[in-house]
């Protein structure tokens, strides 16, 4: 089975093929709490969820694609509460505490085996990941900042319908006050313009200026006098950053940690510290001569990519951001052709806790399968 016979299935076949998987089985296992969940297992409630789906008055109106989306963020929404379910010992509540964000990865995981396209796959993953967050929208301190976050990482407009189609998609009779908080989020959304577009910044430094203050103003414009460009490359090792470069930035100066690593003559499995130390050391030079230049590492998680880029907007650089990613056998086949590559279990690794970039994170984002070097 792959991704493009798979989209292509009816609702109910899609659900027959899940049912044959692991990781649907756990969740057909797996209980919920009675007062959120009459209607019983993960699974039970996931098969609901879908059918709700097609009931929404909205759901004629979508293009295949964005039916496409929905259907598979209704499938792996909750397929990471068997990882996470936990019974209180006191009140004997059922709890599945992160679901969300453990679901996100499961969700990536499942579709990149499947050979699901890089933009497809992403958008399913985050809307599996905050499909909860309509829902809680009023306990927020600042609920526009809330809707304005995040029509950057997902369509508002489809998070809303998922989260009808969830809150309807169970046996509990006491839903009326959350269904309610979910028409607020679409009224907010569309009252800041961003319910079927992201929230148009009035510019990419005021977007990226907003995500990175801890007390934002949505209407702060800040001046914009960049020293230089960074272009921090990010992907699994074979995903083609080298090949990436020389067809792109071609004159651009890289401190990559490859080279480093050879230079000091530290095997990837040893400790890292000299080579990162001596990378900063590099950036830094580049940075107060107000030289733009390229980073090349994996840079696959999120906080790993958080130090470079507080390294580079403290002096005040335009950040760019280049992920690749081609299909998984493609990578791996890349990775073996490389001088030296690294070992097939550590790439698997790699990838089980790999965050692609978002736009919350710089100036510019490129996202692609390495081919347009």
């Amino acid at each position: 089975m792959n991704w493009e016979q798979l989209k292509q299935f009816s609702l109910d076949d899609i659900a027959d093929w899940a049912e044959t998987q692991t990781w649907c089985q756990a969740m057909a296992n797996c209980v919920q709490d009675a007062q959120w969940h009459s209607e019983g297992d993960v699974w039970t409630h996931t098969r609901m969820v879908l059918g709700q789906l097609h009931e929404l008055d909205e759901w004629p109106s979508l293009t295949p694609d964005e039916q496409t989306l929905l259907t598979f963020t209704a499938l792996f929404h909750d397929v990471a509460k068997p990882l996470t379910t936990e019974i209180d010992s006191v009140t004997s509540r059922v709890r599945s505490p992160k679901h969300a964000v453990k679901g996100e990865h499961v969700a990536r995981a499942v579709l990149r085996d499947l050979g699901c396209d890089l933009k497809t796959r992403e958008e399913i993953a985050r809307l599996v990941r905050y499909h909860g967050r309509p829902a809680f929208l009023l306990e927020r301190d600042e609920p526009p900042h809330e809707v304005v976050r995040l029509s950057w990482l997902v369509n508002n407009r489809l998070l809303y319908m998922f989260a009808l189609a969830d809150t309807r998609g169970r046996d509990t009779d006491s839903m009326a006050r959350p269904e309610e908080n979910l028409h607020f989020w679409k009224a907010l959304a569309e009252e800041y313009d961003c319910y079927d577009q992201p929230y148009p910044f009035a510019t990419d430094h005021a977007r990226f200026t907003f995500f990175r203050q801890r007390d934002p103003n949505l209407h702060y414009v800040p001046h914009e006098d960049f020293s230089c460009t960074v272009t921090l490359m990010a992907g699994l090792p074979g995903s083609g950053k080298d090949t990436w470069l020389a067809g792109n930035r071609g004159d651009t100066p890289v401190v990559s940690l490859d080279d480093i690593r050879g230079e000091l003559g530290v095997d990837p499995t040893d400790n890292q510290g000299r080579v990162a130390q001596e990378a900063q050391a590099r950036c830094r030079e580049f940075l107060r001569s107000k030289t733009s230049f390229a980073v090349n590492a994996t840079n696959t998680m999120r906080q790993t990519r958080g130090r470079w880029l507080n390294l580079f907007s403290d002096y005040n650089a335009r950040i760019e951001i280049v992920y690749l990613e081609p299909r998984f056998d493609t990578l791996l086949r890349q990775n073996k052709n490389r001088k030296k590559p690294v070992p097939e279990p550590v790439i698997r690794e790699l990838a089980k806790k790999c965050q692609p970039p978002t736009w919350t994170e710089c100036h510019r984002l490129v996202m692609g399968d390495g081919s347009e070097a």
